[in-house]
This record gives C-alpha cells, structure tokens and sequence, in this order.
C-alpha cells in the first residue's frame, strides 16, 4: 500500500490560498485552489510556480465558490492542468460568474496601473485574463449532495452541506483506505434553521478551518443597531457604503435592508447594488430558493424576486456606478470587494470617506493589511489607485454577518463528529486564532491538534 501524503500548499498561517494536496504514490487530488489575498506578500504568492507541475495533478476538488478556495483555478489551467474540478452544482453555477468577474477586475487593475503609470513593472499583466477563466469553466464536474464520485486513479470521495454560503460542501476523500474530511469553511447554526450538517461517516483525519478560533460573534440581533446607522447616517444627509463579497453576503444583506425598510425601521432610501458579479449572484440565489430559510422565502413570496424591487438600483454598467458615487442624495450603496483590496467600491471609498457624513459599514472578515482592516483599525488616511484619501467617514464594523461558525459553533459542530480522528490539522486561520482553537480542542475532546505550516508535508497511516 502505498504511503498517503498531505500538504498544506495555502492556507497555512492565513486565512486565503486555500490548496492542500492529498497523495498516495503518483496520484495526486487538490484539494481548493484559491487565491492568495490581502498584504502584497501573500498576493506574490499566486505569481510563484505551483509546487507541482499542474499536468501531474489528477483532478481538484473544490469546497466551495469564494476566491480563496477556487480563483487560482485559471491559473492552474493555463499551467497545463488537463483534470477534472469537481463540486456542487451551485458552486458550478457560482463560478460561472465569480471567475470571469476576477478575471476581468485583474485586466482593469492592470490597465488602471500601466494607465496611471503606478506599476513597478515595465507592463502590469493581469494574474489570468478573461479567456482563461472561461478555459477553467470547462474543466467543472458538478457532484450531487452525497453522490458517491469513484476516480479512476483510486479516489473515492463525496461532499456534505457546510452552511457557510450556497453550495458550500465538506469533502470526505478516501485515498488508499485512509479517510480524510476537509471542511472548507464551517457555517453558522443561525436561528433561521442553518447551519452544517453532521455528518454520518467517520475521518481518520480532519483538516478544519480556523477563522474564528479565538473570537465569538456577537448574540445580540444586529437588526437595531444596523438600522440605528442607517437612519443616523441618513438623516444627516449622508450615503452608507458597505464593501461585501459579491456572493451571499450581499444577497443576505439586501434581503435584510428591504425588511428594515418594509417594517419602518429605516428610511426608504435608493440601494445600490454596485457589482455586475453580485447582480448575477442574485439570480443563481433565486434559482435555488429552495435554500432560503423561513422568513426569507415569506419575503419573496410577498414581495417577489430582488430584481423587481423599486427601491433596488443594480449598477450594471461604469456610468451607472459613476452616477450613484457622485449622488449627492442619501443612499445605500453595496459594493464589492468585501476588504476593500479591488473592484468599485474603490471609487466608492475614494469619493466618500473624506465626508463625515458618510457611514462605511464593514460587514466581513478584515485580513490584516488589506484596506479594509487598516481603515478598521483607524488609518487616518488609505491609499486607492496611488492616492491618499482622508479617511473622515463613520467607520462602523459588524461582526454578526461572517459565515464562518465561531470557536463555540465549531466546537458543537465537532461533538457530533462521529468518532475521534486520530488527528486535527488545523488550517485557514491567523496564527492567534489557529492556536487558540488548538487549544479548545485538546481540552475539550484530548484529540490530537496540529496547525499547519505553510508547504509542510504530512505522512497519513
């Protein structure tokens, strides 16, 4: 039998680049294949070669649609990879917009750069362009909830409901016998009926996130205080700019602010939904409203799909996000990317920030040294597209949003798991939080506990 292997290629120490690599003789399984984001020196990381010529890999599997976990796929392609990406079907479906999305912010960014001359290169290129990501398209395999996918290389493998955002999955791998589960990124248990799936079938390994190992979200309902900061900050005469990932914050966000609306809490302001990918998110989530909980799906039988809203602006086209960024009328405006590291909610910040009127509302993980967690963090000006812009906006950050389950939520997901795994690597998480957690697991359960090293290989008996 031969000897199955597990490296940590991303991930390790941070929480983007999510890329482990499961081996047993010559065969190789990728497990996410994500982008490296945040602090320039992680971004370096995605133009380094990958540790093993993509044409040797046999297939990738990916958790679930977020950047960190599937945008090094086109990359990955034009490296010669020839395999098969397996995941869920809404992952598929959700792919389908966020890589040529990348792709196409990667060609502005480097466009932006060679234009304004900022770019330390003779010629800024992008990462991979549009026709890359439409090459890795190609490469999708969608699974079924549990289906059981047989490879011809000896790779057995299935995937179970995660809760973090839709199509989200834990991968079980069975390689030579030995049975590995890979979490992705753990859900929330949410009073609306989320939350991730126990699960059936024991792992004599498990490589579990990390994210929020050393923090606990707020209990409280975040309704109050968020309409609290929208009617303040509107009846000041000012906007509200929320940087959110495109794909199910943004969704849920809008859903929520339409309720406060319906219900009087805050004013009936424009919202602009300013990101083309977020816009087409929308109509994927609709395709499976099955998903939604309750009171979501009481909302879109009251009062019909998003995209036929009054009060809802999607922003499609650069004059239409150029005209909501220089409204001088009250709004709220949802843009992407949720750290603030690219896209339009740039020129968002760029306009706003310097206004104290204005309110930007922080509703994600911040990744030390992105925008985003430096305007947190009180950065009295941020630099955006080679500019200094004073940062004199209300600065407000929610927590209650993440998707990622906190330390309590991973513990109690984890008493479920059936049977002890004779070992827990620990991944996707800031040292702090990965050593934290750790910590939580061998004094609650005494399991072994390993955080991952960044390239580090592992022996699996």
């Amino acid at each position: 039998m031969n000897t199955v292997t597990l490296q940590f290629l991303g991930a390790a120490g941070t929480v983007t680049g999510s890329r482990h690599l499961l081996s047993t003789g010559d065969r190789d399984l990728l497990v996410d294949c994500g982008l490296f984001q945040g602090r320039k020196e992680l971004r370096l990381k995605n133009w380094e070669p990958f540790p093993i010529p993509p044409k040797d890999l046999d297939a990738v599997g990916i958790t679930h649609a977020h950047l960190d976990h599937s945008g090094y796929l086109p990359r990955l392609v034009t490296g010669g990879f020839h395999g098969l990406v397996y995941c869920s079907r809404p992952t598929a479906d959700l792919l389908g917009i966020l890589l040529p999305d990348a792709a196409h912010l990667q060609e502005e960014d480097a466009e932006f750069a060679n234009k304004k001359g900022f770019s330390k290169h003779a010629k800024a290129l992008p990462l991979y362009t549009a026709e890359d990501a439409q090459d890795a398209l190609r490469h999708l395999r969608p699974v079924m909830h549990k289906q059981v996918v047989q490879m011809d290389n000896g790779f057995q493998f299935h995937f179970h409901n995660a809760g973090h955002i839709l199509g989200s999955k834990f991968l079980h791998v069975t390689a030579d016998g030995v049975r590995v589960l890979f979490t992705g990124d753990v859900g929330r248990y949410r009073a609306s009926g989320g939350k991730p799936e126990t699960l059936p079938d024991p792992a004599d390994y498990l490589v579990m996130e990390s994210t929020y190992g050393d923090r606990l979200h707020p209990k409280d309902d975040v309704r109050p205080r968020l309409a609290k900061v929208i009617q303040e900050t509107v009846k000041q005469g000012g906007t509200v700019v929320i940087p959110a990932f495109a794909v199910e914050r943004t969704q849920r966000l809008l859903f929520l602010i339409r309720s406060l609306m319906e219900e009087g809490q805050i004013p009936s302001v424009p919202i602009h939904i300013d990101s083309p990918m977020a816009i087409e998110a929308v109509k994927i989530f609709m395709r499976y409203s099955e998903e939604f909980d309750e009171e979501t799906k009481a909302m879109v039988k009251r009062l019909g799909s998003p995209l036929n809203w009054p009060q809802v602006h999607f922003d499609k086209t650069v004059e239409e996000s150029k005209q909501a960024s220089s409204s001088r009328y009250p709004a709220i405006i949802i843009s992407s990317s949720g750290m603030a590291t690219g896209g339009r909610v740039l020129h968002h910040l760029a306009q706003r920030l310097p206004d104290h009127r204005n309110t930007v509302l922080f509703v994600g993980f911040q990744a030390p040294e992105t925008r985003g967690r430096l305007i947190c963090d009180g950065a009295g000006t941020v630099k955006i597209h080679g500019e200094e812009i004073p940062v004199r906006a209300r600065i407000e950050r929610f927590e209650e949003f993440s998707d990622h389950a906190d330390y309590e939520e991973m513990l109690r997901w984890l008493e479920s798991f059936p049977g002890a795994p004779k070992q827990v690597f620990l991944v996707h998480g800031e040292p702090e939080a990965a050593r934290a957690l750790e910590q939580r697991i061998e004094k609650k359960f005494g399991w072994g506990v390993h955080v991952a090293q960044p390239g580090e290989k592992v022996a699996l008996h």
